[in-house]
C-alpha cells in the first residue's frame, strides 16, 4: 500500500556518525580534567541515545508506510537531501566505515 504523504524530513545518519567520531576520537584525547571528562561522556551518551531514538522513529514510520527523506542541511537546494522515500534508512551515505 503506497501513500501520497510528504516525506518526513530527518537528519542523515552521517551527522550522528561524524559527531560521535569527533567526540570519541579527537575531543576525548584533549580532555584531561575529571569534570570535563564526565561532561563529554554525558554528551556522547546523549548523542547515541538521540541516534537510537531516530532509528526507532524510522522503524515506526516504515511500519506505518510513512516516507522518510534524509537531509544533509537545512536548505532545500537540490542535492542537499539523501535517502529514499520508502521509510528504509540509508546507511553510511558518505562511505564512513
Amino acid at each position: 500500500m503506497t501513500t501520497d504523504r510528504s516525506p518526513l524530513p530527518l537528519p542523515s545518519h552521517i551527522h550522528y556518525e561524524l559527531l560521535l567520531q569527533l567526540l570519541e576520537r579527537q575531543t576525548a584525547r584533549g580532555v584531561h580534567q575529571q569534570p570535563q571528562k564526565e561532561q563529554l561522556q554525558t554528551l556522547i551518551v546523549a548523542l547515541r541515545k538521540a541516534f537510537s531514538q531516530q532509528k526507532q522513529l524510522e522503524e515506526s514510520c516504515q511500519r506505518a508506510q510513512i516516507p522518510i527523506e534524509y537531509h544533509w542541511s537545512l536548505n532545500g537546494e537540490a542535492g542537499q537531501t539523501q535517502g529514499n522515500h520508502s521509510g528504509t534508512p540509508v546507511e553510511n551515505a558518505a562511505g564512513l566505515e
